[in-house]
């Protein structure tokens, strides 16, 4: 096994393995039976888990001293992207029947307990990350901001939702806070948990968010719901601002190449930097894939 595939195995161990124990303050005798298991099924299996192996990666390349923080931080941040899938999905925005591959949450379990599902990942989230600080409560306080800012207003994923009920919609500015919004947190996040200065970190974040996006859209024009776990063709049919709809098929290719060379170059001064370049050419890899960009290009 290369090193490559270990550092991949060893992120993705970590982070089930976090994800598993918040779970766990959530599977108490007092939660309704229905809540809880529609909470655990939004969660697991999981899908790429980008923005947690980011955060995990950039904590690891600034040299952390405590890994609890990261992997709270890490845990916090894909259940608050667990949860916007599950309101993503509802049928008031999406209405999407499948995520990952199986029926959503709210074709599952229906709507009401979908929204209180995605509200608990919610809460959940913040109470995981507040275990996390409790052994290093000084870097609490910018992580809570962090993360905070990647989800809220004025520019967090509530935003980017926001933005797909508006006439004039700058597609920069609506995937950045759909979409980039939680990937800087990742990036900045995983560096305030190791005690670094998050503020380097944001560029590293923003690039790999706005790539993650473009790639999404590809996807959806390109793919086939087999392939990707969920249906195809929803920017069309519900008009939502797009990088193919803007820039045509190719030049969303070409945005998607640029934006990785981006993500990079913007890797701050660490003393893991050669390591996390690695990483996040693996992730970017992943993408699309191989075949569907030459088939294009």
């Amino acid at each position: 096994m290369d090193g490559m595939k270990r550092i991949e195995q060893a992120l993705s161990a970590a982070v089930e393995q976090s994800l598993e124990a918040a779970l766990s303050h959530a599977d108490g005798p007092t939660c309704p039976p229905l809540l809880a298991s529609a909470i655990r099924y939004a969660v697991f299996p999981g899908g790429a888990r980008i923005r947690p192996r980011l955060c995990l990666a950039a904590a690891c390349a600034c040299g952390e001293d405590d890994t609890s923080v990261a992997d709270h931080a890490a845990a916090a941040i894909e259940l608050l992207h667990c949860a916007s899938l599950v309101h993503d999905d509802l049928p008031c925005f999406d209405d999407a029947p499948m995520r990952r591959g199986k029926p959503s949450v709210h074709s599952a379990y229906g709507e009401r307990i979908a929204v209180l599902a995605g509200d608990a990942l919610i809460v959940l989230a913040f109470q995981t990350l507040a275990r996390g600080g409790a052994n290093a409560p000084y870097r609490l306080v910018p992580l809570l901001s962090i993360i905070g800012r990647g989800v809220g207003v004025p520019s967090g994923i509530v935003a980017g939702q926001a933005w797909e009920c508006e006439s004039d919609v700058n597609l920069r500015e609506y995937q950045q806070a759909k979409t980039g919004s939680l990937f800087a947190s990742a990036t900045m996040a995983g560096a305030a948990a190791a005690g670094a200065d998050p503020g380097p970190w944001r560029a590293l974040g923003d690039c790999m968010g706005e790539a993650f996006q473009v790639a999404d859209d590809i996807l959806d024009a390109a793919s086939d719901a087999s392939k990707i776990g969920k249906p195809v063709g929803r920017d069309v049919a519900l008009g939502r601002p797009s990088a193919v709809r803007e820039l045509g098929l190719h030049g969303a290719i070409r945005r998607l190449n640029l934006l990785v060379a981006e993500a990079i170059d913007s890797v701050p001064v660490c003393s893991g930097a050669d390591g996390l370049r690695a990483v996040i050419a693996m992730e970017a890899s992943r993408l699309i894939p191989r075949e569907l960009a030459d088939s294009v290009l």
